[in-house]
């Protein structure tokens, strides 16, 4: 009785911490404390659930060590490789590691409903439900991410998939897949379940390999998603409560967030689900005129001189490592009274926040970086953007029809006085789209590695407390 109680009270306080956790993680401030929450709130939950495998040997008068091992063992080996991957990685290959880990999640899904189907065949009509749709959700789960990964890894082309009558396809998919959920739950055969499985692992891999490079950090968030349900639906083939809650939240923040990211792309969520950009077009990644290249010395002329500075950054930034050496050139730029401003897209890098956490792992204050809403409208007052990475988040041919990425809301940098193009090469974006910004009259190509090219800069860029050479000129 006791030993019941202490149970339940720790899955409910093992939710709570979850509640806390995601509460946190809403804002840069509290992120920290959110991760905390989280930690200890899975603690709580492996302890909890350790306990609940005990207890249930006990009221079964099956007492016996074997189950208890077999739980540690897999702590071990799971905590093992988690800590070893989250101490090698670096931050440009966090977003392919969480699609993997999404994988994670989803195959346990598979599994854990064969294996509930094995040891009960012949089960009420609820729980018959409840394994073919954790079944589904888990395969779909499972091959998407690992196609998320491929893609975000560089083992896919990011280009969309396009299979002659796709939609179509997927709906035949999904029409069969109910067709054989109502012969599972009437004869509780394994025949429907598998062919079931082979169709939804099928359908996770074309619906994720059909939406495009630019869509990605949307799928990321989407993916986590499905993870969420397809642990909450474990939960109720287990019977695990703290499962059911944390499933639940996961999948429901997920949602949310997909849905806020898509509204801030002025994209619908079913439209990205079924098809990624570069669908009614195909990109074009030529050279549309002569554009200008700037070295160091000129770039800091620029800087010095102005007074409104805006930074841009982009995932090259995060390839390069370059967040560290940008910090030190905000600080240096400020020293001199300039006044120096980020502007994050919500899509900015491979996954949601990527760029937020890359600067706050340099110590850039939170209250210089601002969303695109809030500094869109403010581009036309600056006297230079830095450009560090970016490419498609920084694409004016978004405003135009019959592009790959039109409708797509951007960065309005080309209304600055000048523009500075941190890139290494002029090849086309994650998108496959050739950017017009590259060739405008106000814009220059500074060339380069994004972390030598700011070191550079630093370099060259004249301390507040010395007169600069053109000044002096």
């Amino acid at each position: 009785m006791y030993l019941s109680n202490f149970i339940n009270a720790t899955f409910i306080f093992a939710g709570i911490m979850f509640v806390l956790a995601l509460a946190g993680l809403s804002k840069h401030e509290t992120a920290k404390k959110g991760n905390v929450f989280g930690i200890l709130g899975m603690v709580f939950a492996v302890v909890a659930t350790n306990f609940a495998i005990a207890y249930s040997d006990v009221v079964e008068h099956n007492i016996q060590i074997s189950s208890a091992i077999l739980l540690y063992v897999a702590i071990a080996i799971g905590a093992s490789i988690g800590i070893w991957r989250a101490r090698k990685v670096e931050m440009t290959g966090m977003p392919e590691l969480i699609a993997l880990l999404h994988s994670f999640v989803g195959a346990a899904a598979v599994i854990v409903g064969f294996n509930v189907h094995l040891m009960n065949p012949g089960s009420d009509l609820l729980h018959s439900i409840e394994v073919y749709l954790g079944i589904l959700i888990g395969a779909v789960t499972f091959t998407g991410s690992l196609v998320a990964w491929a893609k975000l890894n560089g083992k896919m082309a990011s280009k969309p998939l396009t299979l002659p009558g796709r939609h179509w396809l997927n709906l035949a998919n999904v029409v069969v897949m109910a067709g054989l959920g109502w012969w599972y739950v009437e004869s509780h055969s394994m025949v429907p379940l598998a062919i079931m499985t082979v169709l939804a692992l099928w359908l996770g891999f074309h619906l994720v390999a059909a939406i495009g490079g630019a869509d990605m950090p949307v799928v990321v968030s989407m993916l986590n998603s499905y993870s969420g349900w397809a642990a909450a639906a474990s939960g109720f083939m287990l019977d695990m409560t703290i499962l059911i809650i944390t499933g639940a939240l996961v999948g429901a923040s997920g949602a949310i967030l997909s849905y806020i990211m898509c509204r801030a792309m002025n994209r619908s969520f079913i439209s990205v689900i079924l098809g990624g950009f570069g669908d009614n077009a195909v990109a074009d990644s030529g050279e549309m005129g002569e554009y200008r290249e700037a070295g160091a010395a000129e770039v800091a002329t620029m800087l010095a001189d102005a007074d409104r500075v805006i930074i841009a950054p982009g995932y090259g930034m995060a390839v390069a490592q370059a967040q560290y050496p940008v910090a030190e050139l905000t600080e240096r730029l400020q020293e001199r009274g300039v006044d120096v401003r980020f502007a994050i897209h919500p899509v900015a890098g491979r996954l949601p926040g990527h760029m937020n956490v890359l600067l706050a792992e340099a110590k850039v204050p939170y209250d210089i970086v601002f969303e695109m809403d809030e500094i869109n409208a403010d581009f036309k007052d600056t006297d230079v953007v830095l450009v560090i990475g970016a490419n498609d988040t920084v694409n004016p041919a978004a405003n135009e029809p019959g592009s790959p990425i039109s409708g797509m809301p951007v960065l309005k940098v080309w209304e600055a006085r000048n523009v500075v193009v941190f890139k290494r090469s002029m090849n086309a974006g994650y998108a496959g789209v050739q950017n017009p910004l590259f060739f405008l009259d106000n814009s220059v190509m500074y060339f380069g590695d994004a972390k030598a090219s700011t070191q550079a800069l630093l370099a060259e860029l004249p301390a507040p407390n010395r007169v600069p050479e053109v000044a002096r000129a």
